[in-house]
């Protein structure tokens, strides 16, 4: 059987040009490793000047449909989504608006409205600009009290880095508030403060298609049970999953992050469109606890992708 070829498309311009090369790194390491004797890698790479590249080599895209049987795409710019559209092989990637989602809780919030789920408070404060905004140390002190009039303490605090655990602070006191928005300001970035939900937290993976035969329902959408639930709150967390899945238009993975509150009951703390396939990582633990591997979801993905059963 002729081996597949599958073009794995990181780099892109933009502040997640080095996310994503960790990000396309990653599943390359994991194609290597797992299915090497299935899919041969084509690596494509898109330097900073929008300049793609085959294996070291600049290449006009439009030659991709001759070098590559499939795409998977880890760059959110949607400049690179309009020219993979354009190219008529299968291709894998979250739209640069499911990309966004990740990032922004306030969108995702708008997104999700009619699903039955809540998301923590929160405020977005611009990124600090001194001619309109003012003092810099005063400025970190108005915030504080804008948020502190909102809602109380416990607060998250982050900043839109392109490296997602980079910027976070978790403040208890209004003195911790005002210094974790000073640190955000000194980032150059937009900032999140959103108020953090005590209780019980857990994720949980879903894939469309997967163990389609297993599944009573008309959807397709396979979820990954959570651990350290209780039997009701696991099918209530699961309803919510399909639920996200459907409404959001994923068409392959999602992961949903959540808490539930002993009196307020369930959060949607956040979410994310491309499996974790390192070792040792949160998906890996939750293929093998229904006796999969992530192999298996990564070839059901690009599998699905191919025979364009999407």
């Amino acid at each position: 059987m002729d081996k597949k070829r599958i073009g794995i498309i990181r780099g892109g311009m933009g502040d997640y040009y080095n996310s994503s090369l960790i990000k396309g790194g990653d599943v390359i390491s994991h194609i290597f490793e797992n299915l090497s004797d299935k899919y041969n890698i084509v690596d494509i790479l898109i330097d900073k000047k929008d300049i793609w590249h085959l294996n070291g080599v600049p290449i006009n895209p439009a030659d991709l449909i001759h070098k590559i049987d499939i795409s998977w795409n880890t760059v959110q710019h949607p400049s690179v989504s309009a020219v993979l559209n354009n190219i008529a092989v299968p291709n894998i990637e979250n739209r640069s608006f499911l990309g966004t989602l990740e990032s922004n809780n306030e969108m995702l919030r708008k997104h999700i409205k009619d699903v039955d789920v809540q998301m923590p408070r929160s405020i977005v404060f611009p990124a600090y600009q001194e001619d309109f905004d003012g003092d810099r140390s005063s400025y970190s002190l108005r915030k504080a009290k804008e948020v502190f009039e909102k809602f109380s303490s416990p607060w998250i605090v982050k900043s839109y880095t392109p490296d997602s655990n980079l910027g976070i602070h978790l403040a208890k006191t209004f003195p911790e508030l005002v210094y974790a928005i000073e640190d955000g300001v000194a980032h150059n970035k937009s900032i999140l403060v959103e108020e953090f939900i005590l209780g019980k937290a857990g994720s949980t993976h879903s894939v469309s298609g997967f163990r389609k035969d297993f599944l009573k329902e008309k959807n397709d959408i396979y979820v990954f049970p959570p651990e350290n639930f209780t039997a009701d709150e696991k099918e209530k967390i699961i309803s919510i999953v399909k639920d996200i899945h459907t409404h959001l238009g994923t068409k392959h993975y999602l992961k949903s992050d959540f808490v539930l509150h002993p009196k307020r009951g369930f959060f949607l703390i956040g979410v994310d469109f491309s499996p974790d396939l390192r070792k040792g990582s949160h998906f890996e633990k939750a293929c093998k606890s229904v006796g999969a591997e992530m192999h298996h979801i990564f070839e059901h993905i690009v599998e699905r992708a191919l025979n364009k059963r999407l």
